[in-house]
């Protein structure tokens, strides 16, 4: 019975520290799917519901791009809003594994919101978020770099 109760604990232990793991709070480059170059660094932390927002806590200049700085096309509450430290993620809910689901993001340059899900990388350096509309096929994909 003593062994049991040590191999509980251990594998108790082990489990969560794999949910430890999979932790998505810290900063992030979010690097734009069509150029390549990073557009932002993102701000993700964990709210008292577990579930994850993220904010822009800086925009990173690129060549040939002015930068906007308000929310312009976006819809309330984000109607000409400050995009720096405008909240861009909502809601992302961890799911099994290194999965997170049932996000809401927003695109700050276009005022559109997508429904969005999001896989962190095995090493935990990489996370793929996929913003959609209805369906998930019907969506586009953008990798964030950990900066932290």
């Amino acid at each position: 019975m003593r062994n049991f109760k040590i191999l509980a604990a251990l594998l108790l232990s082990s489990s969560s520290s794999a949910v430890f793991a999979e932790d998505i709070a810290g900063t992030w480059k979010n690097i734009d799917d069509k150029t390549g170059s990073s557009k932002a660094i993102i701000e993700i932390r964990q709210e008292t519901n577990g579930t994850y927002t993220a904010k822009i806590v800086k925009v990173t200049p690129r060549p040939g791009y002015t930068a906007k700085e308000t929310c312009v096309n976006c819809p309330a509450p984000y109607t000409n809003k400050p995009i720096l430290g405008m909240d861009v993620l909502k809601g992302l809910k961890p799911a099994a594994g290194s999965n997170f689901t049932h996000g809401k993001i927003i695109d700050p340059l276009s005022g559109h919101i997508y429904s969005m899900k999001a896989k962190l990388s095995p090493n935990g350096k990489r996370l793929t978020l996929r913003g959609y509309v209805g369906v998930s096929a019907l969506g586009r994909s953008q990798t964030w770099i950990r900066n932290d």
